[in-house]
């Protein structure tokens, strides 16, 4: 107001000087007359600035308001479902009086997975009918901007009830998109299923895991208990990145980690480099190795403790049109007493095809799996298998599938082959 009034005596003081200059003087009355009529039209005027001032200034502020309560609404992100992704929660509340966004430690998020079997094979001995798969609950939570945690837990049925188990429990320092640093129990970064689809059955197109990496399994080391460091590696459109963990490797059970403490003085020690090229957006091929010596619980003539020594590789397209799985793996053991080494080998390749008719909603797959373990292996059991998996997919929702597949299978070569039908419906929470 106070500008406007001094615009308003500028104005004024411009018109006396405008008349003093004016060439034909006029008598006092008519000068005044003509002053009083500017004097009333600039009031006029300013009178009409006034009026639309407030809407004007009210529909600024609105607009400031409204940027101060959008701004942080958009800047909360909605955390991504699964493992995958499990490393990366974080909760804000947004406060509109004062525009800003603030952020609560720990922010606890949980999600889960479930699924319910049936199967019939005519293997002899082995009962036909339904089966409860696990019960698989994610548990993040951020302890501070660069601190978080992850947790698994399976609940898997038994003849004689539920057994609980601690599949992953990690905590991880982000320092930077190159550098980040775990501890805790995670899936050894061997390969690519092991680390890509974790417990969850809704995740991963089949119904089972390959017999290479199966849960339970000993050809693979599926658990490791230790530190990892992982993150990319500059390497432009090459797409690289890496993983290098230490940690307790397999315990007297080799089927398990050292969960409680390693049963040697020696370290188990695996590496992971993987590149996703940008220009080939679903691609990912990748080298591991696993170093580590293994102490049985039994003590042998021929000694109980070997060097192991795992190398492994994949290649994998993710679009689903196709979708393109396969893996190798060597398992080398040598015994520390006699020298005496074997090889053992395995790998898969899995390929399946979103149809685009019903809504994308079909999915139909084939897998065919080989594992070969030597007469003279030491370490494992017979773990032979030739195997094919045909399959279909149907996404009942985005949250819940249901499968069916039909396999062939075969161990020893004395043995008959197998043929199964089984069918699963998965989901996720």
């Amino acid at each position: 107001m106070h500008r406007r009034l001094a615009v308003l005596v500028m104005m004024i003081f411009g018109a006396n000087a405008a008349w003093a200059q004016s060439p034909a003087p006029l008598d006092q009355a008519e000068q005044i007359r003509i002053l009083l009529e500017r004097v009333q039209q600039l009031e006029k005027r300013v009178a009409e600035l006034e009026t639309k001032a407030p809407t004007t200034a009210a529909a600024t502020e609105s607009a400031v308001n409204v940027a101060a309560i959008t701004k942080p609404a958009a800047a909360v992100a909605v955390p991504p479902p699964g493992p995958v992704q499990g490393h990366q929660h974080e909760t804000a509340e947004t406060q509109t009086s004062a525009g800003q966004m603030e952020v609560h430690y720990p922010s606890l998020q949980i999600r889960g997975f479930g699924d319910v079997n049936f199967s019939a094979t005519d293997q002899k001995g082995t009962p036909s009918g339904f089966n409860l798969g696990q019960l698989d609950l994610h548990l993040a939570s951020s302890l501070s901007r660069k601190v978080t945690y992850f947790g698994e837990l399976t609940f898997n049925a038994q003849p004689t009830g539920y057994t609980v188990e601690v599949e992953r429990s990690i905590i991880r320092y982000d320092y930077n998109d190159f550098f980040k640093l775990s501890f805790g129990r995670y899936h050894t970064p061997i390969g690519y299923w092991n680390t890509a689809f974790h417990h969850g059955a809704w995740l991963q197109t089949t119904i089972s895991r390959p017999d290479m990496v199966r849960v339970g399994g000993t050809f693979i080391p599926v658990h490791f208990v230790g530190l990892l460091a992982e993150g990319n590696i500059p390497s432009g459109a090459a797409g690289l990145s890496y993983n290098v963990g230490v940690g307790n490797g397999r315990g007297s059970i080799i089927s398990r980690p050292g969960d409680a403490g390693d049963n040697n003085n020696n370290r188990a020690w695996v590496a992971n480099l993987y590149s996703r090229p940008a220009k080939l957006y679903g691609l990912q091929m990748g080298v591991s190795v696993y170093r580590d010596k293994i102490t049985l619980p039994v003590v042998s003539p021929a000694g109980n403790e070997f060097r192991e020594w795992i190398s492994a590789a994949h290649i994998v397209w993710t679009k689903e049109n196709p979708e393109f799985l396969a893996e190798f793996a060597n398992v080398n053991h040598k015994n520390i007493l006699t020298n005496a080494s074997t090889n053992n080998q395995a790998y898969y390749v899995q390929v399946g095809y979103r149809l685009p008719w019903l809504e994308k909603t079909l999915k139909p797959y084939y897998r065919f799996e080989h594992t070969h373990t030597p007469f003279s292996e030491q370490v494992f059991t017979n773990q032979d298998l030739v195997g094919s998996i045909v399959g279909l997919r149907y996404d009942i929702t985005n949250y819940a599938s249901f499968k069916s597949e039909y396999r062939n299978t075969k161990r020893l070569p004395t043995d008959p082959r197998v043929n199964g039908a089984f069918f699963q419906t998965d989901f996720t929470f």
